[in-house]
């Protein structure tokens, strides 16, 4: 597998409506602490000194594009947002040219640290592997996807809604963010499918592909669950700035 080890490109998903939040606002423009979200997982990639970042894009572009503009960021449209897989498909245009590892992160897990990025990286490069995925263990994992392995190894990810009565029992959670090899991934993407409860592309399809190929899944757990908390709703919000700022 070709790659230039020194090259990193970052994609965060920032096309959400947001429609639990109950605001029209695009959900990464949502506020913690006097800062929109995407702007919170911005500052936590730059210090990892990507050649790029790109920005997904959908409702309310525009809202999204005038508050990133100056930060050197790109965007790519999502238009349908038909999931998570195709957010990173539509990216794929900007990656053209690109042979590195491509980080992926959402604009409404905005608690996520520079350092733990960083860990990620370095295991992705340790193990050679073509995907590494950060998990964490929950209590009550709820509607997270959960991490199957297999003899130790990650086999694969199954979507809550998607998982059997046994699956839904596994407490190492998802934490929805990835470095990927570039080649691999967006060679990878056009065989995904929409088979599953909510008909969408599943980028955690991937893993899967990764692994059933032989081409290594790396994982580090982290044990700070704050970091990887996401954003659906406003309660949700009001706790993780809470939980981020210390009040």
């Amino acid at each position: 597998m070709t790659e230039e080890l020194n090259k990193l490109g970052v994609v965060i998903m920032a096309a959400g409506k947001g429609t639990r939040m109950k605001s029209d606002l695009p959900k990464a423009l949502h506020m913690i602490g006097g800062k929109p979200l995407v702007m919170w997982v911005v500052e936590a990639a730059r210090p990892l000194a990507p050649e790029r970042i790109v920005a997904v894009v959908g409702h309310k572009r525009e809202m999204v594009k005038e508050r990133l503009a100056g930060e050197g960021v790109v965007f790519a449209l999502q238009e349908p947002q038909l999931g998570t897989g195709h957010a990173l498909a539509c990216a794929g245009e900007a990656f053209h040219d690109f042979k590195g590892v491509v980080l992926v992160l959402s604009a409404d897990v905005p608690a996520i640290k520079s350092e733990t990025l960083q860990r990620l990286l370095e295991e992705r490069r340790r193990t050679g592997a073509a995907v590494a995925l950060l998990t964490c263990r929950m209590d009550e994992p709820g509607a997270y996807g959960r991490i199957i392995r297999q003899e130790g190894e990650v086999e694969a990810i199954v979507e809550a809604r998607d998982a059997t009565a046994g699956q839904l029992a596994v407490e190492e959670i998802n934490a929805g963010i990835y470095a990927f090899d570039a080649e691999f991934v967006f060679g990878a993407l056009g065989k995904i499918g929409r088979g599953n409860a909510q008909g969408e592309y599943y980028l955690t399809d991937i893993v899967a592909m990764a692994s059933a190929q032989g081409l290594g899944v790396a994982a580090v757990m982290i044990d700070d669950p704050i970091q990887i908390l996401g954003v659906n709703t406003v309660d949700e919000l009001a706790g993780l700035e809470r939980a981020m700022l210390g009040e």
